[in-house]
């Protein structure tokens, strides 16, 4: 009997990467939508500017440290229903954001965007794996690079659903999360399959579970802390113990369980490991740009929200040309060439927007932006195809979890790292109102001269650690997909005679 789904010309390749496209249309969207929202939900809620940064990072800390745990629990129950119950997690934290009335300042409506971040979690998780379940070998860099187009529209389109929405009120930034949720929640449980069979008897790691959740969930909040100050050098002290603590029980446990969450003989794979270390580094390199870009439009270049965001559109334009063609010339040509192409190029954005300031022409910004959005685009796809056929079938529940979590903590690290370069020398009434409001620092000439040297810092500091990146890129070994035999999980053999052989097996 064959498995749906692995055979050329079922269709389920195509119905597989539809839907789980709604899903990643859906987070992408919410998520820039939202920073134009912010200002009036900082004047309704009556909240401080610590408060509305929580509504972005706390989405992202939540994301990052359940995503392993996910992947486990995918490799174990399937993709399939864990998929769902991420559509409709993140519809119902849609709806408590949407509906809730202001009880704390704000603080009410990070809880909802965390409750936001853990169906989001689900759906990145068991997307990638999904895509790759479907599509045969040598065309799985094709599915993964159009599986980004929505990821890149959403973010394009994004500061434009979300300024006609909060023209109407900041609350349908999240009301309209709902039908879209309760659309794609049905569509996901009529139309996707499982088209790998993972073993039975399984179980389910606990201890490392818990103590990974507890250990990289101190670290993150550790280092959001530090980039966005609220706490004192003792608490953040003592998360980081924590922190240290919780990953070394986590490694101890891992080693000898016989299920462990996070396999760790992952990495004895040289493929997986390069291209998991390079992930990482791209996301350190690349974690806090949006942000800082976000920021100098609306500072030095003094423009208000919407028009910042609209004026990012180079990046995501190019990613959205570049990421399905360099998905498809990697089932070709193999990971390597193309994802250390893109990094080198991102590396040269990087490089030149270390040297913008508020008298430069917006079309030279453009194009370094496009580089730098191109070079993601070549360096995205092939890497995850490089990442996700290294593996076997029943681990890539696994893979796509330790992929997301290496680049969501390498995001928060970058984060920690570039905001005390660029702000710390802003008082924080002005930071606050050039990024809600935008508008410009004319006012502020010492702060304009600050935040451009913190910037040309920060973003150099990403250059050179994108370059360490496409030199650990190339080291990895060559990665050709197309005439390999398939990775799809092997069929249930029968079980054993009483004389010990299986059906059909010649006597020893």
């Amino acid at each position: 009997m064959r498995q749906p789904g692995t055979e050329a010309g079922t269709g389920y390749e195509w119905v597989a990467l539809s839907v789980t496209t709604v899903g990643a249309l859906l987070a992408s969207v919410q998520g820039s939508a939202l920073l134009i929202a912010l200002p009036a939900i900082l004047v309704e809620l009556q909240a401080t500017f610590l408060t509305i940064m929580w509504m972005l990072l706390g989405y992202l800390l939540v994301t990052t440290a359940v995503v392993p745990v996910i992947g486990r629990l995918a490799d174990m129950f399937g993709r399939k229903n864990l998929y769902n119950a991420g559509f409709a997690i993140f519809t119902l934290g849609s709806l408590l954001a949407g509906l809730g009335q202001p009880v704390f300042h704000g603080w009410d409506l990070v809880l909802f965007r965390m409750i936001q971040g853990i169906g989001g979690a689900l759906l990145i998780t068991n997307s990638t794996a999904i895509v790759t379940d479907a599509f045969r070998t040598g065309r799985v860099g094709l599915g993964l690079g159009v599986n980004q187009i929505a990821s890149v529209s959403g973010f394009l389109i994004g500061p434009v659903v979300g300024g006609l929405l909060t023209a109407i009120s900041w609350r349908w930034v999240f009301l309209v999360n709902v039908p879209l949720g309760i659309f794609g929640t049905f569509w996901a449980m009529h139309r996707l399959r499982e088209p790998v069979m993972l073993p039975r008897g399984q179980t389910f790691d606990w201890g490392g579970s818990i103590s990974f959740t507890l250990g990289l969930g101190s670290l993150l909040l550790a280092l959001s802390l530090l980039a966005l100050p609220a706490a004192g050098t003792s608490a953040i002290g003592i998360l980081l113990a924590i922190a240290v603590i919780g990953i070394a029980t986590f490694i101890g446990i891992e080693l000898h369980h016989p299920h462990p969450m996070l396999d760790l003989r992952l990495f004895q794979n040289p493929l997986f490991a390069f291209a998991c270390t390079a992930n990482a580094l791209n996301g350190l390199a690349r974690g806090a740009v949006l942000f800082l870009l976000i920021f100098f439009l609306q500072g030095p270049y003094g423009k208000d929200p919407l028009t910042a965001g609209i004026m990012m559109a180079p990046f995501g334009a190019a990613f959205l040309l570049v990421g399905p063609v360099s998905g498809y010339l990697s089932d070709r040509y193999g990971s390597r060439g193309l994802a250390t192409l893109g990094l080198a190029a991102s590396a040269v954005g990087l490089l030149g927007l270390s040297t913008v300031t508020a008298t430069t022409p917006y079309w030279i910004i453009a194009v370094y932006m496009a580089i730098m959005g191109g070079g993601s685009g070549f360096f995205s796809s092939p890497n995850t195809n490089a990442i996700m056929t290294s593996v076997p079938a029943a681990r890539r529940g696994t893979a796509a979890g330790t992929r997301t979590m290496l680049a969501n903590t390498g995001q928060m690290l970058s984060i920690a790292i570039a905001f005390p370069l660029v702000l710390s020398q802003i008082p924080p009434d002005v930071m606050m109102r050039v990024f809600l409001y935008g508008g410009g620092l004319g006012r502020a000439p010492s702060a304009l001269a600050a935040f451009e040297r913190g910037l040309h810092l920060a973003f150099l500091v990403s250059f050179l650690v994108t370059i360490i990146a496409a030199v650990v890129s190339f080291l990895r070994p060559p990665h050709h997909t197309i005439g390999s035999p398939p990775v799809h999980s092997p069929r249930p053999q029968p079980a054993p005679g009483p004389s010990g052989r299986t059906p059909g097996q010649p006597p020893r």
